[in-house]
């Protein structure tokens, strides 16, 4: 069992930055992959971006790519989106995902979720 807790939403200006934070609970965090989907309002949940479960590979959606990172911790069960450039269309909830097994891109793969954060780029 893995509880997902993401902090570091908020109100920002087109352009600006914000950094998110999930951190998880349990002891094998590192045999999970991780990801940070998003839903807009009146949208699906979208994958932005995901890390393997050592943190040596990423993978972006073209909509984020060059614009956001992510990196994780597995000394202290944690991960971090750093967006940067942000536009008010990726206005959304975001939301933390952890995959037993191999990185992916559906968000139907991904076995447990945070509750979600709020970012709301202005234009």
């Amino acid at each position: 069992q893995v509880q997902l807790v993401e902090s570091g939403g908020g109100l920002v200006q087109a352009g600006g930055s914000l950094r998110l934070s999930c951190a998880a609970s349990g002891r094998t965090f590192s045999r999970y992959a991780m990801g940070w989907f998003r839903q807009a309002p009146g949208k699906d949940r979208e994958f932005a971006i995901g890390i393997s479960l050592n943190g040596a590979s990423t993978y972006q959606a073209d909509s984020v790519k060059g614009r956001f990172t992510i990196s994780r911790d597995n000394a202290k069960n944690a991960v971090s989106l750093q967006m940067n450039s942000l536009k008010p269309e990726d206005t959304a909830v975001y939301y933390c995902a952890a995959r037993s097994g191999p990185w992916s891109r559906l968000a139907r793969d991904y076995d447990y979720w945070g509750q979600g954060t709020q970012v709301t780029v202005s234009s």
